[in-house]
């Protein structure tokens, strides 16, 4: 395998080979399942608690690649969309998306996409640039809701509401996904190298 298409590669790319569409829809629908159940998981701490769903959102991007990633957020959304309890506190329906966090949940789908478009260029296999891809891909969520976050709060007060409270607990996921996905490729090189891997 030449540098050229390795760096093309996600990591779900390395543990399953191969092409096909079967294959895909598998990593697509996976992805959504993983964000839905991390929607689930929560940290209560202060100012606001940490939940898991902005990092399995920038998790799933990194692992599926850019269109893989941002189909798998449309799959998730659609599933809430038509009456899966999959959206934060079991929250399903149209008035999620129509409602003040709908800007979100599309900065879900962009932030999908950018983070996977970086990691299919190796900016998931060290420290810094995964720190940088999860930090992009954070700003393109926090953009996205904010746009829309603002037609219901106001200019004057959508940081302090929609931005603000998240940043303590958006640091540590991308500290923690920066650490997790380097050791990731670092681990799977050693064992591709030792025979005991998938390879292509």
């Amino acid at each position: 395998m030449n540098r050229s298409s390795d760096m093309r590669l996600t990591f779900v790319d390395l543990l399953w080979p191969g092409t096909g569409l079967m294959r895909d829809v598998i990593w697509i629908v996976g992805g959504a399942l993983v964000t839905a159940l991390l929607t689930r998981v929560e940290i209560p701490l202060t100012p606001v608690p940490i939940t898991g769903q902005t990092f399995a959102v920038l998790l799933v991007g990194a692992l599926l690649g850019s269109k893989r990633g941002a189909l798998s957020m449309i799959t998730y959304i659609g599933a809430g969309l038509i009456g899966a309890p999959v959206f934060s506190h079991g929250g399903w329906g149209l008035s999620h998306l129509a409602g003040p966090t709908g800007g979100y949940l599309v900065g879900f789908v962009i932030a999908a996409f950018l983070v996977g478009k970086l990691s299919e260029r190796g900016w998931d296999r060290r420290f810094i640039p995964t720190l940088l891809a999860m930090s992009f891909g954070t700003m393109a969520i926090y953009f996205a809701g904010c746009l829309w976050l603002a037609q219901f709060v106001g200019w004057d007060t959508v940081l302090e509401v929609g931005v603000f409270p998240f940043l303590i607990g958006d640091g540590l996921k991308a500290v923690c996904a920066a650490v997790a996905l380097p050791c990731g490729w670092k681990f799977s090189n050693l064992q591709q190298s030792q025979g005991l891997g998938p390879s292509k």
